[in-house]
């Protein structure tokens, strides 16, 4: 822990301002979440056999809970570095709205409530699940591996994608390779994603001392890297079709995304200048990015909600 993150914790809570509901909203990182949530349920309506509506909604919940909880942990660990880039300076701790103490018993509390919850409630191996991945992105990847390795992304990014795997366990008690699969589409994805935007904001990595690819192998090679992952996601991403998990409409958004994906992959490899054409070219590829995610898992669930899974 560093020393600057240590005298932020000293400070008495009468030196921040008064937190509004929304920051402690902020702490939870709603975005990250709102993935969380649509990837778990997309496990859960690809799974075999039906889970009581009751039950998939209180998964659900628990589920966000302990999505939220990671983040409100990942802030208060982070908040050193945090305050040094101009992407997260605004965040609830740094902008000095919420006291890191509180950050973390919120944290806490979240998470041993989503775990213990889900376990009573649906199922102990969802629950374990859960909490293997709540641990493994607050002490795994954001207090070891974010900052002594370029790998961190690649390694931490697991944490990202056991969603589907919780909702699959939540819905069957078990975990399968239909399951490992939407993880694995998921873990590729994260790498030339988060890269993207590493590249965009090299400088604030450089500032906070963080070791990313773009910092440690320089740009070129991350674009290369950027490449070769997205080279292997286009294909994984539809494979799903070809499992029973995704229908026509799922074979359609996942070539055409696919190669949406790739171009923008090839793209930003190419336009390899740092000007103008090149911060565009990778700022396309991030967007492009995350609405592929988003529509793959949320085509899943439309398909199933219809009927066309797997036709």
């Amino acid at each position: 822990m560093s020393q600057t993150a240590t005298e932020e914790r000293d400070l008495p809570a009468s030196a921040y301002g008064e937190a509004e509901l929304s920051d402690y909203w902020a702490l939870l990182k709603p975005r990250v979440m709102s993935l969380a949530i649509l990837t778990a349920l997309a496990g859960m309506v690809v799974a075999p056999g039906s889970m009581h509506p009751v039950m998939a909604f209180c998964a659900v919940i628990f589920i966000a809970m302990g999505a939220g909880a990671s983040g409100a942990l990942n802030m208060w660990y982070d908040a050193d570095i945090d305050a040094k880039m101009a992407r997260t300076a605004t965040r609830p701790i740094p902008r000095g709205k919420v006291p890191p103490d509180e950050a973390l018993t919120l944290g806490a509390v979240l998470g041993v409530s989503s775990v213990i919850g889900l376990g009573v409630l649906v199922n102990w191996l969802a629950a374990g699940l859960l909490g293997m991945t709540i641990l493994y992105y607050v002490i795994f990847y954001t207090a070891y591996l974010k900052r002594r390795t370029p790998q961190n992304i690649v390694i931490g990014g697991a944490a990202g994608a056991f969603p589907p795997m919780i909702g699959w366990a939540a819905a069957t008690g078990s975990v399968s390779w239909e399951s490992v699969l939407l993880f694995l589409i998921i873990f590729v994805w994260t790498p030339p994603h988060f890269w993207a935007l590493a590249l965009l904001r090299v400088r604030d990595y450089e500032r906070a001392g963080v070791p990313m690819l773009p910092v440690t192998a320089g740009a070129d090679e991350t674009r290369r890297q950027i490449l070769i992952y997205s080279i292997l996601m286009a294909p994984i991403g539809v494979l799903p079709t070809f499992v029973g998990m995704g229908g026509w409409i799922y074979l359609a958004v996942s070539v055409i995304g696919g190669a949406a994906f790739l171009y923008g992959a090839i793209r930003a490899y190419v336009d390899r200048a740092e000007d103008q054409r090149a911060m565009q070219s990778l700022r396309r590829l991030f967007v492009i990015s995350i609405f592929y995610l988003f529509a793959l898992f949320g085509v899943i669930l439309v398909e199933h909600a219809l009927g066309l899974a797997g036709s």
